[in-house]
């Protein structure tokens, strides 16, 4: 099971991860915006120099988030695995302790009737 250091971790990887996408959008954004206003183009090649950056940007922007979803699919499935795991190392302890258990009593039944024969 995770420990709350690891929860943390996890967490802050997210908080980076979107942090990462965020500054990337923001950044075309504006690189997009100081393109418009610093290119020395016609209105045609500026519109499509535009179109172009535009689709690289959206490109790249596709590229990172399945990236980031293969990475949180990654990481929910490695989690799934430590739970189940866990899940089962427990099951096998409760097994292990539940036969511990009936044996003491099988061993203590035993006591019990010697007892009695021995006091007849």
């Amino acid at each position: 099971m995770a420990t709350h250091t690891e929860r943390f971790t996890d967490m802050n990887q997210t908080s980076n991860l979107r942090t990462v996408l965020m500054a990337l959008l923001v950044g075309g954004l504006v690189g997009a915006g100081t393109m418009l206003f610093l290119a020395p183009q016609s209105g045609k090649k500026l519109r499509a120099n535009l179109a172009q950056k535009t689709h690289e940007l959206r490109d790249r922007t596709t590229d990172t988030v399945k990236e980031a979803v293969s990475q949180v699919k990654s990481k929910g499935l490695h989690l799934k695995d430590g739970v189940r795991d866990r899940a089962e190392d427990l099951q096998h302890q409760g097994v292990d302790i539940l036969a511990e258990q009936l044996d003491r009593i099988a061993a203590a039944a035993e006591a019990g009737k010697k007892a009695l024969k021995s006091s007849r």
